[in-house]
């Protein structure tokens, strides 16, 4: 025997000793004895941490990390003179029964430990360990596929025609034809082999495409990074325990080993994983120093901050003062961004007369977000089926822009273009959150149909150009004061969106300095046209949205008051005789998620009653936009009800949104007379 294996096998005794994975592989043993009923393939994972190994033994660390497949074969000799010394497993025959697979905890941060999906040349032939990222965007379903197999030679006289002399084990990369198929023959007679089919071990198999994190740029339509990259995605196998681990949209890093699949005529490059873990990006823990002296500066009233940030916002794309009230709403649902389920979420559709700078303004914002994504009119918006592309005849589940989207912004463009299913299947999602997948079992192989319901966990952009549509010139009846004509879309869909805006610059009278911004970007695409766009860059804004939207937020009993006692009262004072009230259940939810943002975007931890007055003010503009006025009877334009040109015009609208807090304390008192509510007068 070779000294160095010799000393290997030593080696990985003590650490396992050391590390306590003999005591859990004696436990596994426990479970095979217990059963009395004898396998083929006996199969045990073990986990390895490459540092520890390393510092007991740098040879056995060096070939773990480059020879890991040896190696296995190193451990199965160690683990099957374990059992039989100590007697673990009375069934086990040979050794070759004993199927070992090794779980590092890490790879060692060095570059060539790490596996770009998108760098080429793409090293798939050195089966060792690689580190990978990437996000998932194809799931097949989970199908089966042989862990073992044990042969018998046909020849009755052969030693190999009983026992357990001639195993086949899965090997990473190989095809079930691999593994199990009718021309093996004995290696001692040389007669042909034939499977004892009551032995065949069966596993779980799950095919995932993944693709680099860079695709994420590319979608988002506009960006400023002009660099050119390639971007292929790639096949996972997911195998018995990590079936059923990945989330379709999810980002992941894997460890597992690079392989070639044939499959027909074409090779496959693909990666057997080893270890699966969701990876979240940390974001910048910090705000710019002109940030932090802006609220300084703002720090007398709760809502300064967020007016100047709103004024200036997008100056590189238009002037700073114009569309202020889509810009403070634009910047509430970048922050109410999250990835955790049943998180708030803050919808916008726009009606607008001038859809070119809205899609310029919408565009360079869904930028500010690592995951904002524009979607293709050429795909869909959410999950499909097809056939999987490897040959086994299984569903796969694509992923679309809304779960690409996930914890961010799906931008969806003109709403008006889409087909009534579509926009009947947007509703769905939006009040939902959730997306069904159907499965014909007919069609996939299957014995049964099936449903896969996908979690969407995005906010939702759109806007509806009021010029274009073909049905401008259909009046409704009976408007009300206020009210605008929304019948270019289904109401409940217009009711699933969390505000309706409609922003203030008509195409028919476009504001002065829209039209001279537009002309001067136009000659000088790359001119920097206001001192604002020096101080605060769009990186500025990235790190503040980042850090603003993992703000932990909480509602004061205050805000609670003041939001509660405003839903019920609208419910009370916006109803119908036939239709009961206009106002949707969904509407509390939009009030906390609008005051929640607001009180991250003012970089605050705590939701106070100046929060839940903007909230109020947004959405009323947003119902008296759907379904005309209400007692409360706000402005046309509540939040920004003039220009901010300087510190008088700020303390004139703190003075204005003063006057309306008390106005609605006045509505709930009136309507909704049980909600108790602090009216502080001053």
């Amino acid at each position: 025997m070779d000294p160095e294996i010799q000393k290997m096998r030593e080696v990985i005794l003590v650490y396992l000793d050391r590390s306590g994975g003999l005591q859990k592989f004696v436990h596994d043993c426990k479970k095979y004895n217990d059963s009395k009923q004898s396998y083929a393939v006996y199969r045990f994972i073990i986990s390895i941490n490459p540092s520890d190994i390393a510092e007991l033994d740098a040879t056995l660390g060096n070939y773990i990390l480059h020879n890991p497949l040896q190696t296995a074969q190193i451990f199965q000799s160690v683990c099957f003179v374990a059992i039989k010394t100590l007697s673990l497993i009375e069934q086990l025959q040979t050794e070759a029964q004993i199927s070992i697979l090794l779980k590092p905890t890490h790879l060692p941060p060095l570059p060539s430990y790490v596996l770009s999906l998108s760098a080429y040349p793409f090293n798939y032939t050195s089966q060792r360990f690689y580190m990978s990222e990437g996000i998932v965007i194809a799931m097949g379903t989970v199908t089966k596929y042989t862990q073992g197999a044990r042969f018998l030679c046909t020849e009755e006289t052969c030693p190999f025609s009983e026992g357990f002399r001639c195993i086949r084990v899965h090997c990473p990369g190989a095809t079930e034809s691999a593994t199990v198929r009718t021309d093996f023959v004995c290696s001692l007679c040389s007669s042909p082999l034939q499977e004892d089919m009551k032995f065949r071990v069966l596993g779980d198999k799950q095919i995932v495409e993944m693709i680099d994190a860079k695709i994420l740029n590319a979608l988002k339509g506009y960006s400023i990074d002009k660099s050119h990259f390639r971007i292929q995605a790639f096949t996972l196998f997911l195998r018995d325990e990590l079936a059923n681990k990945m989330t379709i949209g999810n980002h992941y890093r894997i460890i597992g080993i690079p392989a070639c699949v044939q499959n027909g005529l074409q090779m496959t490059a693909c990666i057997e994983v080893n270890s699966v873990q969701l990876y979240k990006p940390n974001g910048p823990s910090f705000v710019s120093e002109n940030f932090k002296y802006l609220l300084s500066l703002t720090s007398s009233s709760c809502w300064r901050f967020t007016a100047v940030l709103a004024n200036i916002f997008a100056s590189q794309v238009v002037p700073p003062g114009t569309y202020n009230t889509l810009k403070l709403a634009i910047l509430l649902s970048l922050v109410q961004t999250c990835e955790k389920e049943n998180s708030d979420y803050l919808d916008l559709l726009i009606m607008t007369s001038d859809p070119l700078v809205i899609d310029r303004l919408l565009n360079y914002s869904l930028c500010l977000l690592p995951r904002g994504i524009r979607h293709p009119p050429s795909s869909d918006i959410f999950p499909s089926v097809s056939k999987d592309k490897h040959g086994t005849g299984s569903a796969s589940i694509q992923a679309c822009s809304a779960v690409l989207a996930k914890g961010g912004i799906c931008y969806i463009g003109d709403l008006s273009s889409y087909k009534k299913d579509k926009l009947e299947l947007l509703q769905s999602v939006l009040e939902s959150r959730t997306t069904t997948v159907f499965i014909p079992g007919k069609k996939y192989g299957e014995e049964a149909d099936q449903q896969v319901t996908v979690s969407v966990q995005t906010n939702f952009w759109s806007f509806v150009d009021v010029d274009s549509s073909s049905k401008k010139h259909i009046q409704k009846e009976n408007f009300l004061i206020g009210q605008m004509d929304v019948s270019l879309i289904p109401v409940n869909l217009v009711d699933g969106f969390g505000l309706l805006i409609y922003n203030e610059f008509p195409s028919c009278r476009l504001s002065s300095p829209v039209v001279h911004h537009t002309l001067k970007k136009a000659i000088h695409p790359e001119a920097m046209l206001y001192k604002v766009s020096q101080q605060f860059r769009t990186q500025d804004y990235e790190e503040f949205i980042s850090f603003a939207r993992n703000l932990p937020v909480e509602l004061s009993s205050e805000a609670e008051s003041l939001i509660q006692g405003y839903y019920l009262a609208s419910r009370r004072v916006r109803r119908d005789s036939i239709h009961g009230s206009t106002l949707s259940a969904s509407a509390l939810k939009i009030l906390i998620s609008l005051a929640k943002a607001h009180a991250k975007l003012s970089l605050r931890q705590r939701v106070l009653e100046e929060d839940a007055v903007i909230a109020v003010l947004l959405l009323e503009s947003s119902l008296t936009l759907k379904h005309g006025t209400s007692p409360l009877c706000v402005a046309p334009n509540p939040v920004f009800p003039f220009e901010l040109s300087d510190e008088n015009s700020l303390q004139q609208r703190d003075i204005y949104l003063m006057q309306c807090h008390h106005q609605l304390l006045k509505f709930i008192s009136a309507y909704s007379p049980g909600i108790h509510i602090n009216t502080n007068e001053e």
